[in-house]
């Protein structure tokens, strides 16, 4: 018999996202096994909150690298907590949502459901963003992937969001500590943080954020829009073999359990089966 899967997330400030993340995992998982941990007892509530398990937390200030080993500490045990009664357990920003393949023609809970040797699972990761002439303002009442065409082949969103087994995410859960990785050949995790320039422009200005410690990952992140105008893209399905072979190789000497960045061209044009998706 197929087990359930769980979704958890924790945001603040990110409300533009909850909904869309909400409803694309609840369809998927049932909407009783998604948690999302709603950071501070001043956050509005995503319109769907009554749908899930949802619960407001006291926010604590921190710095932005404290903060994110924090939230990736909290949720790593909470995530341990929900086993042996799941299957497995995703975990993941709001703005990050995980993808089967359509080639597949399977479902995303399906698939998971089958048995893998590895302890967590990662998806190819594709920072998508909005091209800053040919798009227009992102529309959230439609399909995020059928009003954006590029993304970036991403180390950084390369994450072991799927734990199989009761694990500890790192900052970010961009690695599981102690553990190395396995990127699926039919999995990718599309980062939405920067679909939409004039929302992430909003946050880039934010006297609070910058102020705990955003100022330097906003201006590294915003160069994207740059990449994105003035870059030639190659179409995905070309470099997506490439890209995981490329992450499972290459690791930063400090870093042995994190894919290190890619030294060739990235920036790809998102293939037309993915539009319906998200």
């Amino acid at each position: 018999m197929k087990k359930p899967i769980a979704v958890v997330s924790m945001f603040r400030d990110d409300i533009f996202f909850a909904d869309k993340w909400i409803s694309y995992y609840g369809k998927i998982f049932g909407y009783e096994h998604i948690y999302l941990f709603v950071d501070g007892t001043d956050q509005k509530l995503p319109k769907e909150a009554s749908k899930i398990n949802c619960f407001k937390i006291q926010h604590l200030v921190m710095r932005r690298s404290v903060a994110d080993r924090y939230r990736a500490k909290k949720i790593s045990e909470f995530a341990k907590n929900l086993y042996p009664r799941y299957k497995a357990v995703l975990a993941m920003d709001i703005d990050e949502f995980l993808i089967i393949d359509p080639n597949l023609n399977q479902s995303l809970f399906d698939y998971l459901n089958q048995e893998f040797k590895y302890s967590s699972l990662s998806g190819l990761g594709l920072d998508v963003g909005q091209h800053p002439i040919n798009e227009n303002q992102l529309d959230l009442n439609k399909k995020f992937l059928s009003q954006r065409s590029y993304a970036l082949l991403s180390d950084r969103y390369t994450k072991p969001v799927v734990s199989l087994k009761p694990i500890n995410w790192g900052s970010g859960f961009h690695r599981i500590k102690g553990k190395n990785f396995f990127i699926d050949p039919n999995l990718y995790l599309f980062h939405f943080g920067l679909i939409d320039k004039k929302y992430a422009t909003s946050k880039f200005s934010d006297s609070k954020l910058n102020k705990t410690g955003w100022r330097s990952h906003f201006k590294r992140r915003s160069k994207i829009y740059n990449i994105l105008e003035n870059h030639i893209p190659v179409e995905g399905d070309k470099l997506f073999k490439k890209a995981r072979i490329y992450f499972s190789k290459n690791r930063k000497l400090l870093a042995w359990n994190k894919p290190a960045p890619m030294k060739m061209p990235n920036l790809i044009t998102i293939p037309e089966r993915f539009q319906t998706l998200v």
